[in-house]
């Protein structure tokens, strides 16, 4: 299997092939939802092409987007678990795209049978919990254009498309302003106030960044930040 992933690390190729002709190789449509909160964790999955994200419907009713999955990174890990559970999020795609899904009985084997597993899944916890606490934080102690362009940031590195003119992000600015806990009128705001210093260019559903130092106000940012942006994946 030459998909990389984070919960593979570590496994020999034979391991790897072992566990993945384990699972059942699964197509999600665009929009669809894959698992949804509070259902029982019976199954774990892996993307392997496509796009999804985490999201949670508040008991007001309210859609909060958390976290975006590419391929290569796992969903539904709370099968992992010792004893059964629900999901506490729900996962829904963005893409037209496949995963690998294992049942509950299978990935507890798998666990038994290549420990490094286990490892794998703590590291990927502990970097879903540094990542909420930054985000805690934010809410916290920064205001909304620090938290708007820290969303962009983290947006870029995780799913930005590098081309010759900056990085495109398919993006809405309702989505912009979930996850960063502002109103939509001041998501499009600062946005409007961007495209005019030239830091990025936003069209319907997409936002071409071109100068992300741009998106911090003078003074505040003593390093540029690095977005490592990797091709896209092949699908």
């Amino acid at each position: 299997m030459r998909l990389r992933s984070p919960f593979l690390h570590g496994l020999a190729p034979l391991e790897v092939n072992d566990l993945v002709a384990a699972a059942t190789p699964k197509r999600f449509r665009a929009n669809s939802v894959v698992i949804s909160q509070e259902q029982p964790a019976n199954h774990m999955f892996m993307l392997t092409s496509g796009r999804a994200r985490f999201f949670f419907i508040t008991e007001g009713g309210d859609k909060l987007l958390l976290h975006w999955i590419m391929p290569g990174e796992i969903f539904g890990g709370i099968a992992l678990a010792a004893e059964r559970n629900s999901y506490f999020v729900s996962t829904e795609m963005l893409k037209d795209g496949t995963a690998l899904v294992w049942d509950y009985r299978t990935i507890r084997g798998y666990l038994t049978r290549y420990p490094r597993l286990l490892d794998n899944a703590l590291t990927i916890s502990i970097s879903y919990s540094a990542l909420f606490l930054t985000r805690h934080v934010a809410l916290s102690c920064h205001d909304a254009r620090q938290r708007l362009a820290q969303v962009l940031i983290t947006l870029a590195r995780a799913i930005g498309q590098a081309t010759q003119e900056g990085i495109e992000l398919y993006v809405t600015n309702e989505e912009l302003a979930t996850t960063s806990a502002v109103t939509v009128f001041t998501a499009s705001r600062l946005l409007n106030e961007w495209q005019r210093q030239g830091a990025l260019a936003k069209s319907r559903g997409k936002i071409l960044l071109r100068f992300p130092e741009r998106l911090f106000p003078r003074g505040t940012l003593t390093t540029r930040p690095q977005l490592s942006i990797s091709p896209p994946a092949r699908e």
